[in-house]
């Protein structure tokens, strides 16, 4: 169970090391006929252990047909990546030795989530137990990263100032047209089933600083409300147990390319927002209702929308989102070596061109999964 030692945690973000990197992707586990969800966890995980390095980066989600592989703690960036490229080509490798296919989707476009079935671990049980259809219908992929952030007050900072970031990563990484068989008509119906779903989920509260984050925490443990720290599932977060700023906002993507850029754009998001605080840069936090309206038209729309400028009050098309987020982060990029490129259409445009097209879902996830095995299994030197 993650320790609710707040004194610990404020330790551990006082001995972390800045800039420190950590990615972690969830794909689902498929039968490769029928890509239907496959509930095959236990079995891949226990195939991995003669392998150490891959076994040590399998962790388990949710359900029993979900696989996530971490990198662990990379020095930077480039180690990072480094380390996730070797073990998703390992776990590739393994799942087709295995007759299991793996797929890079926010939803699966129609597994029936009455027939998927919980891991068996402490936490997931305490999850199930403590929301009931809340938990059984999150049936959901994404992609996260994690950056060492020094002092835990000024990680608190560093995650107000990235509230109103969180929409316009969301749309850059829109992956999920599809759910329970239909057309959703969204671009990530995998933050509308999750992120509208679950409690202390979304975009959070603007705290000001550890003392008021402390203040919250405490009132959810004195009110039996949490009892561990990781029951708050907000789209961005402090972690305890690392000394990170963790960002949680995105959909998994369906290419290794896609995934990779992701992950280098909301590491110089965190680390311009660490060094913004560093130095006083000005800053005024939105009203959450604004962040909501970004929310929704990212959900909605993703790339193919519009967004919105809150200081201006004015819209703007939702494909400038790279170019302001790499125009802000362009200080710490630099310094960082990250220079992150997108295509033209992401996962989600490139699905709905298709659905336009004519094709029925299972061709367009089938093309999704034939992209995800061909990036995501080459071979790498390490």
């Amino acid at each position: 169970m993650m320790s609710l030692d707040l004194d610990r945690a404020a330790e551990t973000f006082a001995e972390a090391t800045d800039l420190t990197v950590g990615v972690e992707e969830e794909f689902s586990i498929l039968d490769p006929h029928t890509l239907d969800l496959a509930p095959r966890f236990e079995e891949l995980r226990d195939a991995a252990e003669e392998d150490r390095l891959l076994h040590e980066g399998i962790t388990g989600e949710l359900i029993r047909s979900e696989i996530e592989i971490i990198s662990g703690s990379g020095a930077d960036l480039a180690d990072a990546l480094a380390r996730q490229r070797e073990r998703r080509r390992r776990l590739f490798a393994l799942a087709d030795g295995k007759g299991a296919a793996l797929g890079a989707t926010g939803t699966h476009p129609w597994a029936d989530y009455r027939e998927q079935s919980v891991i068996d671990t402490e936490h997931y049980r305490r999850v199930e137990e403590g929301l009931k259809y809340v938990a059984w219908r999150n049936n959901t992929f994404s992609l996260h990263v994690h950056l060492g952030v020094r002092d835990l007050d000024r990680a608190v900072r560093v995650c107000d100032r990235l509230r109103p970031v969180l929409p316009l990563l969301l749309a850059i990484s829109a992956n999920s047209p599809y759910l329970d068989g239909r057309d959703t008509g969204l671009h990530s119906a995998r933050s509308q089933s999750f992120t509208k779903s679950f409690p202390r989920c979304g975009v959070p509260d603007a705290f000001g600083g550890w003392r008021a984050y402390r203040e919250y925490i405490e009132f959810l443990i004195r009110t039996r409300s949490i009892v561990e720290f990781t029951q708050i599932w907000w789209s961005v977060r402090p972690h305890f147990s690392f000394g990170t700023v963790e960002v949680r906002i995105c959909d998994a993507q369906s290419t290794a390319a896609e995934s990779d850029a992701l992950a280098a754009l909301m590491v110089a998001c965190v680390a311009q927002a660490a060094r913004d605080v560093d130095e006083g840069v000005p800053f005024t936090d939105p009203a959450p209702r604004l962040i909501e309206e970004n929310m929704w038209r990212a959900i909605r729309f993703g790339l193919d929308g519009r967004l919105l400028d809150l200081e201006r009050a004015e819209e703007y098309p939702a494909r400038e989102a790279i170019e302001r987020l790499t125009s802000w982060t362009s200080p710490m990029r630099a310094e960082l070596g990250i220079d992150p490129a997108f295509p033209q259409r992401n996962g989600a445009q490139r699905q709905r061109r298709m659905i336009e097209g004519g094709a029925s879902p299972a061709e367009v996830f089938a093309a999704s999964v034939q992209e995800t095995r061909q990036t995501y299994s080459e071979e790498v030197t390490v």
